[in-house]
């Protein structure tokens, strides 16, 4: 089939039919109330943690830069999908146009893909900080901190860029109906009017790619930290190393255990259902999650936080006298 047919194609289908999570309407005002309050509690959480990393100057250093950027990341994780999900519960015919939903794609995979390369890079930075202490000042300076934080994000949004391209470009012309409540490669090479075995191929390879290999890498790390731990003289020395590295490895279990079942195990494609709970849970759940094991966890970001909530308080009284004296 010729460029000129499959565009003619792909212009047969101009919207796509998210279907989401068919049940009543009271279930779907139900279910918008509860996800739109984990939305906001994932945007306050996380938006915290930025504050407290800009504002406190005991935290420019690259262990919580890479937190403040990884925070940041998860407020775009959640607002590339979420914001369309609570519409689509309130919505009658739950479209969402051609165009939009491969942009959706392409963020939301890049932003998974990010993720990946962010949780890498701060499993390399504990590594550092424990096992090589007295050369950890030398080798993660200011300027290797700033080119790994861009070199996370640059090859984050390029990971999956040839894939929805590629994607794109086959022919769609009926059924649109994708049962999902994103736009997810899997769903969507189902509807392809054509076979798609080199972008079917393409889209298992760069997803198993990016998540055993990074998921390797983590473990490596943690491995060698661990041993690290080990030989540590004293208790006390061994607590603090465990406590900085715990909250990073929760973060890495709960992400990479539910990415693993819905992108490298072969039969996750085979169930309905399955596919959207673990979408569910590592879109929405785990950047709900993260800002509560780093905040609960950590020490030096518990007394971050507590200033950045003290100059909220501040800031409301301020405001608050202001208005009652203009009222007056």
């Amino acid at each position: 089939m010729n460029n000129s047919e499959s565009a003619s194609h792909s212009e047969s289908v101009r919207e796509f039919i998210l279907l989401g999570f068919p049940c009543s309407r009271e279930i779907q005002v139900i279910l918008f109330m509860f996800f739109s309050i984990i939305y906001l509690l994932t945007l306050i959480g996380n938006g915290t943690i930025i504050c407290a990393v800009c504002w406190d100057q005991h935290l420019h250093t690259p262990m919580y830069i890479l937190l403040g950027n990884f925070a940041f990341l998860e407020i775009w994780y959640v607002n590339s999908t979420v914001p369309n999900t609570l519409i689509n519960f309130l919505s009658e015919n739950k479209a969402i146009s051609f165009t939009g939903c491969f942009l959706q794609l392409y963020f939301f995979f890049s932003m998974g893909s990010t993720e990946c390369f962010f949780l890498s890079a701060m499993s390399s930075d504990r590594y550092f900080a424990i096992c090589h202490p007295l050369h950890y000042a030398t080798i993660m300076t200011g300027r290797h901190c700033f080119n790994l934080v861009i070199a996370c994000w640059v090859c984050g949004f390029l990971w999956y860029l040839v894939l929805v391209i590629l994607i794109s470009q086959l022919p769609f012309c009926g059924p649109n109906a994708i049962d999902h409540f994103v736009c997810d490669s899997g769903p969507l090479l189902t509807l392809s009017c054509v076979p798609a075995p080199m972008s079917k191929l393409t889209s298992y390879t760069l997803s198993a790619l990016i998540i055993l290999l990074s998921f390797l890498f983590i473990l490596i790390s943690y491995a060698l930290v661990l041993l690290a731990v080990l030989r540590l003289p004293s208790a006390s020395s061994r607590q603090k190393a465990f406590s900085t590295c715990g909250s990073h490895l929760a973060v890495v279990l709960l992400f990479y255990g539910t990415i693993m079942v819905m992108h490298v195990s072969p039969g996750s494609s085979h169930s309905t259902l399955l596919p959207k709970i673990m979408t569910l849970f590592y879109a929405m759940v785990t950047p709900l999650i993260n800002p509560l094991i780093y905040s609960l966890r950590n020490k030096d970001m518990k007394k971050a936080l507590w200033k950045v909530l003290e100059k909220f308080k501040i800031s409301f009284k301020v405001f608050g006298s202001r208005h009652r004296r203009n009222v007056r």
